[in-house]
């Protein structure tokens, strides 16, 4: 059957027993298929990753807003990740029997359901924009949630569906349709924010650095750390392999040497066999020789 993944990013990475009744919540509809969901307590945000048709998906949607929003309260709610609203951002992607329009008509019926329902504004980005000036996640977050009712009083920054102000607890949500990402983060070994910003600014497309590269350095208070927390948007033209280095060396300028680094979510194979085979220097390598893939494909 024609398949859609989706990635809703809520605001609320802190408190186990809150993010368990929205995967409940979200388990609960018929045919959709969690199938995996992570938080952060630094960023205070929570990823879910569901896949499903068009119908199930927005049902899936609109019982995550039904059970998160007596749940959140921007107005109490602190993390390092950018946010405008309780369910921030609720992207589709096509995965399989599924256009981009497939999925840009199902973010528009989505976002003006969960309009209509629940008396939020929303803000349509990346395929679905209705502008060339919301294509860009970061644009429409910008200001985040306190500087919302202000940003939402300019008459260009109306919402596509919903109320022309804020939801005095949930903010706003921006929904749309992309391509997949990978949400990809480095740890440094050092608690030194500047160094994290200067990197961040290094490597993002938007500053001078790789393209399809978004990213930002933040805190890991919990930790004594700092990191560059990063989308990358086009996976096969910037790999992840040439990213980490990137970051790896400009980490060595500062002296600070990289702990780690951390997928959030889920990722595609074709990336993670990408970074193997340059990594390994591995001549002629491709997805067939991966075991798995051939016994999905059968005997010859």
């Amino acid at each position: 059957m024609p398949l859609i993944e989706c990635i809703p990013n809520v605001s609320e990475g802190r408190r186990a027993a809150v993010v368990a009744q929205l995967a409940d919540a979200l388990r609960a509809v018929p045919d959709v298929r969690l199938l995996d969901h992570s938080s952060d307590a630094s960023h205070n945000r929570s990823v879910f990753t569901l896949v499903g048709d068009a119908a199930s998906l927005k049902a899936a949607i609109l019982a995550l807003y039904d059970r998160a929003l007596p749940l959140i309260d921007l107005r109490t709610h602190e993390g390092e990740h950018p946010r405008v609203g309780a369910i921030d951002v609720v992207p589709f992607v096509p995965i399989e029997d599924v256009t981009m329009d497939d999925c840009i008509a199902l973010a528009r019926e989505v976002g003006s359901a969960v309009a209509e329902r629940f008396e939020i504004p929303v803000f349509l980005y990346e395929e679905a924009a209705s502008s060339p000036g919301r294509r860009n996640l970061e644009d429409i977050r910008r200001g985040e949630f306190e500087g919302l009712q202000a940003k939402m009083a300019a008459p260009e920054w109306q919402p596509d569906f919903g109320p022309a102000a804020p939801h005095p607890s949930a903010g706003a949500s921006v929904v749309g349709a992309r391509m997949p990402l990978i949400a990809y983060n480095i740890n440094l070994a050092t608690d030194r924010l500047d160094v994290a910003k200067k990197i961040a600014a290094a490597i993002r497309y938007s500053s001078g650095g790789l393209r399809y590269v978004k990213a930002m350095g933040v805190q890991v208070t919990d930790r004594g750390i700092v990191q560059v927390s990063m989308n990358l948007t086009n996976y096969q033209k910037t790999p992840m392999f040439r990213v980490f280095d990137l970051v790896k060396r400009e980490a060595a300028r500062y002296g600070v040497a990289v702990l780690e680094s951390e997928i959030v979510g889920l990722v595609p194979a074709t990336a993670l066999i990408d970074t193997a085979a340059y990594h390994l220097q591995l001549e002629r390598f491709g997805p067939e020789q991966i075991l798995e893939n051939r016994l999905r494909r059968g005997p010859e």
